[in-house]
């Protein structure tokens, strides 16, 4: 931090000492100084020898530990190997402050990037479910999918427009060219997508194969988006060259070129996800409620997504709005709002926001969120401590120490983002939280998954409160249960990060 270089001590001379584990290198004063760059440069790269490794091998083995070891974790999975199952009978689904209505079915996002969609309509559907007296519910993934994949693409090419000044092997450039759209997201993204396109049930708009499968319609459209990249930046380019002053003429020839390649970005998505339902466009949608009584609603997408309400839940349109994404960056100050640089996906629509906070601020608001009845959109690092069948995040769940005699956790959260070792990479839904007694401190938390009901149990994960400080980033509340200090930190200017900041992943 400052204008001045870090520099510590450069010695001449070393005691050298040695246990069982470790060289240590214990310094001499000699009053001399260097910059890590010097004391770098100083030493000569060392290779691997032979005898080295070899007695590495020999002095593993001599343990009958090591060679048990070796038995078992060459044969399988490390990770199923080392499962503790302490740790899988400590985390039960039981809860002492849960929300009235969960909302059902469990949701499979399949092999796809939505869970953000998959999160944040789980989240939409519980008031319109008791509005409507549902049993079984979903809103259509899909068709936020398509519209969402339609934005990005328009995003894209503006920002490859506004960068054109910047040389294409760039930093900035070659993170736009590297991902040009991804099917993940943001919170506020979705209110982004609702707010211009609306909702619509899950039954009259459907996941075609390429929704839930959508690697192949990624690469089509990564391919040709960067194809357009190529030729606008060099129309930008000519153009500059040939004239000062690029005026009306080059600006409608960008925009038309820009419609042109719009309109096959949207006959590609049109062909392998179907065409969506128009958001003024009305339609008709017919049910049978809990009670088997046939109905009948026609709306359109716009209007039904502007009217969730029910009497009995008091998630409604106008809460979900007023909704603020906290998040936990520890390389960060807390109270500090932040946003990330050229991530968006609707041209003049909502910025990404965080409002930085420590963890028991952000717990502490997702506890009154759960009190009130409302379900949490959440983000977190899921693959890290995780059993997927089992559906537990825990700390204590894969046991490395045991397996191979290091700590997994030897970094502490800032220094995981800071060194790509962790990063937000799926949203999910809390709808429970079990506090402890005395403490009155949370112990686990219920997870509404989307990956399907033969995960966890029957779709439901359960997590400890220790992996939530360790791995959950952001978390999704209504700025009413905030303090005044928290919601100050709306009217701050924001911290920009840049594009490829680990907080400006996508979930």
């Amino acid at each position: 931090m400052g204008a001045s270089q870090s520099k510590i001590p450069f010695e001449e001379k070393a005691v050298i000492t040695t246990d069982d584990e470790y060289v240590l290198v214990e310094n001499e004063l000699t009053g001399e100084k260097g910059t890590i760059t010097d004391i770098a440069k100083s030493r000569t790269p060392e290779g691997l020898s032979f005898s080295t490794v070899s007695k590495w091998e020999s002095t593993l083995l001599e343990d009958p530990k090591n060679r048990l070891a070796l038995s078992a974790l060459s044969a399988a999975n490390p990770r199923d190997v080392l499962l503790s199952r302490a740790a899988k009978i400590a985390e039960q689904q039981v809860f002492n402050i849960k929300i009235p209505f969960e909302g059902g079915p469990i949701t499979n996002q399949r092999q796809s990037g939505r869970c953000w969609l998959f999160a944040s309509t789980n989240v939409f559907r519980v008031a319109l479910m008791q509005k409507y007296n549902l049993d079984q519910f979903e809103l259509s993934q899909a068709y936020l999918f398509f519209w969402d994949k339609l934005e990005k693409s328009n995003w894209f090419l503006e920002q490859i427009m506004s960068t054109a000044d910047q040389d294409l092997d760039s930093r900035l450039v070659q993170r736009l060219l590297h991902e040009p759209l991804s099917d993940g997201g943001q919170w506020d993204m979705v209110y982004n997508l609702v707010d211009k396109y609306g909702l619509v049930p899950q039954t009259l708009y459907p996941d075609s194969f390429n929704a839930s499968s959508s690697s192949v319609i990624n690469s089509i459209i990564f391919t040709k988006l960067r194809e357009y990249a190529l030729v606008l930046r060099k129309l930008l380019s000519s153009s500059s060259s040939s004239s000062s002053d690029p005026g009306t003429a080059t600006q409608q020839t960008l925009s038309n070129t820009k419609a042109k390649m719009m309109k096959e970005i949207h006959a590609i998505l049109t062909l392998t996800l179907g065409p969506p339902p128009s958001a003024t466009g009305e339609f008709t949608w017919s049910f049978v409620d809990r009670a088997g009584k046939a109905r009948t609603v026609r709306s359109t997408p716009k209007a039904f997504a502007q009217d969730i309400y029910s009497p009995k839940f008091r998630l409604t349109s106008s809460t979900i709005s007023r909704m603020v994404s906290l998040v936990h960056d520890p390389r960060h100050p807390p109270l500090t709002l932040m946003t990330v640089d050229r991530l968006g996906n609707v041209v003049g629509g909502r910025n990404i926001t965080y409002i930085n906070v420590d963890m028991a601020t952000l717990k502490s608001a997702c506890v009154s969120m759960l009190r009130a009845g409302y379900p949490i959109f959440f983000g977190s690092d899921v693959g890290k401590f995780s059993d997927r069948v089992a559906g537990v995040m825990d700390l204590d769940l894969i046991d490395y120490e045991l397996g191979f005699n290091v700590s997994l956790l030897g970094a502490d959260k800032a220094s995981r983002l800071r060194t790509g070792e962790s990063l937000m990479t799926h949203a999910m839904v809390l709808t429970a939280v079990h506090l402890d007694e005395q403490t009155n401190k949370p112990v686990r938390w219920r997870v509404q998954n989307s990956w399907g009901t033969g995960v966890g149990e029957e779709g439901w994960f359960v997590m400890s409160d220790g992996w939530m400080d360790e791995f959950v980033y952001q978390a999704v509340v209504d700025v009413n249960f905030l303090g005044k200090e928290v919601k100050d930190v709306l009217g701050q200017e924001p911290v920009v990060l840049p594009l490829w900041d680990p907080m400006g992943s996508l979930a």
